[in-house]
This record gives C-alpha cells, sequence and structure tokens, in this order.
C-alpha cells in the first residue's frame, strides 16, 4: 500500500483531479500482485454504482439544487435578519444564522459559502467590516452546514460505513447548534473590541417575526420532515431522497412560484454536474478501497494504535488531529469516501459509537474547507471578495479557535451527539 500512497500524493501534486489521481493510485495495486486479475478495478468500480443506498445521493443533490432556485434563499434571510439582527456582529450573526437555516437546503458547506458571499460580503464591507473578517465568518460559519439534514457527508458516510442514515441525520443537530453559538461569541466578542454594530436598532415586531417565520416556514420544515419520515419507518433514505426532490419541486413551483422553466433547467443542469462528480469519485474510490480491505490496513492500524492507548476519547482525538491535517490538502468528500472504511472498523473494534464517531469524523474532515493551503470553502470565499488569503488566515483565527473547541468537547461528551437521536430511534 506504501506505492499506492505515494503514487496517490505525486498525481496530487502535479495537479491531476482527485478522482483520477484516487483511480490510478487505487489500480496500481494489482501491479503488485499479478495473480490478481486486472478486470477486478473495472469490476468493483462498477458494482459501486449499483450499490442502492448511495441512490440517496444524488436525489439530495437534486433537492438541494431546486431548493436554491425557488427563492427560499431570501425567505431564510430575512428571517435571520429578525433573529439575530440586533445582535453585536450585525450581519455577521445573520449570516450564522442564514447558515444553520440553509443547511437543511443546501447541504453543501462550499454552496452555501460561495452563496452567501455573493449575497452578504459586500453589504459586510459598506457597514465597515474588514475584508479579512468578513471572509473568514462567511466561510467558516458554513461549517454548520454537512451537519444538518440532509447533510451529504452524513450520507456518504452513512452509506459507506452501513451506519443509519436516520441516526446521523438527528445526531448533527445538536453539534450544529453549539456550532453556532461558539462562533457567534466569537463574533460579539470581535465585534465587541472593533465597534461593529448590530443590524437592527429595534426589537422586530410580533407581527415582523410572525411574517419572517411564515416566509421561511417550507424551509425549516424540510429536515424536520426528513426525521420523521424516517423515524416513522415512512420512508428509506433513499426513498426519502426521492420525497425530497417532489417536496422542493412542490414548494419552488406552488408555494414560492419561483422554479419556473429556465430556473427548474438551471436547477436539473447544476444537479447534473454536481452528481456526476460525486458519484464518480464514489465509483473509482472502490478500487482503493478493495486494495485496503485486501491488505487489512483496517486491523493492522488497528493494533497499531491500541498499542499505544486503549482509551477510545483519546484515539479518536488522535484521529481527528490526523483527519484535520489530511484536510489541508485533501478534499472532505474525499477523505470521507478514503478513511470510513479504514476508521471505523477500529472505532467498533472498541465498542465506540459509530454514530458519534461519524458526527466528529465528519466535523473535523469539513474544517480543511475553511482552512489553507487549498480549502475549497475559503478559496471561493476569497475569490467572489477579492480578499487576499493572508487576511482571511489572520482573521479567521478566532473562527478556528471555535470549531476546534466544539470538536474537542464532543470527542468526550458523547451525548452532545447521541442524545437526539437515542430519543428519536431508540
Amino acid at each position: 500500500m506504501l506505492i499506492v500512497i505515494i503514487a496517490f500524493f505525486v498525481l496530487l501534486v502535479i495537479g491531476m483531479p482527485v478522482a483520477f489521481a484516487i483511480g490510478i493510485s487505487g489500480a496500481l495495486f494489482f501491479i503488485q500482485y499479478p495473480e490478481l486479475p486486472f478486470t477486478i478495478p473495472v469490476q468493483v468500480t462498477v458494482s459501486q454504482t449499483q450499490n442502492f443506498s448511495l441512490l440517496a445521493i444524488p436525489l439530495f443533490i437534486m433537492a438541494g439544487n431546486f431548493l436554491n432556485h425557488s427563492g427560499i434563499t431570501e425567505q431564510l434571510l430575512k428571517l435571520a435578519s429578525v433573529l439575530t439582527g440586533r445582535l453585536k456582529g450585525g450581519l455577521a450573526q445573520v449570516s450564522l444564522a442564514l447558515s444553520a437555516l440553509m443547511g437543511g437546503v443546501s447541504g453543501s458547506a462550499i454552496a452555501d459559502a460561495a452563496m452567501q458571499s455573493r449575497m452578504l460580503g459586500e453589504p459586510m464591507m459598506k457597514r465597515g467590516f474588514s475584508s479579512g473578517f468578513t471572509a473568514g465568518i462567511l466561510s467558516f460559519g458554513s461549517v454548520l452546514t454537512p451537519l444538518i439534514p440532509p447533510g451529504i457527508g452524513m450520507i456518504l458516510y452513512g452509506s459507506i460505513g452501513q451506519v443509519s442514515i436516520g441516526r446521523m441525520f438527528a445526531a448533527g443537530i445538536i453539534p450544529a447548534l453549539m456550532l453556532w453559538l461558539a462562533l457567534a461569541i466569537a463574533v460579539w466578542i470581535t465585534a465587541h473590541m472593533r465597534g461593529y454594530q448590530p443590524e437592527r436598532q429595534t426589537r422586530p415586531s410580533l407581527g415582523e417575526l410572525g411574517g419572517a417565520l411564515r416566509a421561511g416556514f417550507w424551509a425549516m420544515l424540510f429536515p424536520v420532515m426528513l426525521l420523521f419520515g424516517l423515524r416513522a419507518g415512512v420512508f428509506t433514505p433513499s426513498e426519502i431522497g426521492a420525497f425530497a426532490v417532489i417536496y422542493a419541486v412542490f414548494v419552488g413551483a406552488l408555494i414560492y412560484r419561483r422554479l419556473r422553466t429556465r430556473n427548474f433547467i438551471d436547477a436539473l443542469e447544476g444537479s447534473l454536474g454536481d452528481i456526476g462528480a460525486v458519484m464518480f469519485l464514489i465509483a473509482v474510490s472502490a478500487i482503493l478501497t478493495y486494495g485496503i480491505v485486501l491488505e487489512r490496513v483496517p486491523e493492522t492500524l488497528a493494533n497499531w494504535i491500541i498499542g499505544l492507548t486503549d482509551d477510545i476519547s483519546v484515539i479518536m482525538v488522535m484521529i481527528a488531529v490526523g483527519v484535520v491535517v489530511a484536510g489541508l490538502v485533501i478534499d472532505a468528500t474525499v477523505l470521507i469516501i478514503m478513511l470510513t472504511p479504514i476508521f471505523l472498523p477500529l472505532i467498533r473494534s472498541l465498542d465506540g459509537d459509530p454514530v458519534h464517531f461519524g458526527v466528529v469524523f465528519i466535523l473535523a474532515a469539513t474544517i480543511g474547507n475553511f482552512t489553507p493551503p487549498i480549502g475549497a470553502a475559503m478559496f471561493a470565499v476569497c475569490s467572489v471578495l477579492k480578499t487576499r488569503v493572508s487576511d482571511y488566515t489572520r482573521e479567521s483565527v478566532p473562527f478556528i479557535i471555535a470549531v476546534v473547541a466544539v470538536t474537542i468537547l464532543l470527542v468526550f461528551v458523547p451525548q452532545a451527539a447521541l442524545w437526539l437521536p437515542n430519543m428519536f430511534f431508540g
């Protein structure tokens, strides 16, 4: 496997697209074993696309694109402004509330960060927020998105690791609220030191609050319906993905009446691109996974780590640190696909809860999206706002501290992730 790992990183360094780097390096494994038929890479790639549980991924991607083209974002922005506009930090606090509300709509941290940058970036800087601070909070605010149903990372982890997707959806909600609180405190402290003013000077009236809640009702109902549909056994994860698409089209076409022919076609085109990229990555990752299983990498790694310590909390911290470091150069989606088959068997062998580990693992993998050198969300925001990466990095230190603190807290307080799924699903 050493040759495979070296080849993978060399291909990444020379600019090879990640999916091809995974597929080519995985194929090198079979060159080392001439007795293995070279038809296996083709067979495992094709068989991976026939995995019925993975059907939830393209369906939820489609649902997110339809909701994003339905006009629901503007309604959620109004609701976020009403809820948090009077807090110190003004639009920065509004952006965090919008990320929490948008999590169930976009399902993608990068998409959320890019969208918010276009909506709130210029207005924030016109109100006196520095460019680096604006880029930092608009980027790090989207760390909430993958944890709120239906986060794509949750679906990937659940599908690959054979973990209940319903439990994963429920497990992400309280950690997302913890992240929101930690980032809001970081914003409040910075705003207090720099004199950033609230967006609103008066409390919203009951009528204004009621109107904003009504406008955002259909978006907030979306993750609730997903959880209750799975809990009641009405839908499997794949079936509820199909329901999510129908729901998104219904809301966009009949409630907000923005999903007309042009928007509908744009949503389909965006979905095709997103689905093709994700599913191709999943398919070729099966080549690498085959080699990992055949070489007994999970068992070897488990024996090595257990030789150092058998404290599962310490092991989870070690894994989280390793994943964060790997996330500095590898995208979160790739990490989830590649590392779930390696680390999850180790956690299970130590009687750890796969749902608890999944939340910590996904959060650790996601952090790399917001940090140099290749954070995708970081570059999306800096590109939109014309912000230097050095300014972004310097001003994002409070947000990095907040996210890392919540990650560590989740490791040592598993009930923060497990209480809601245990209450919902038993």
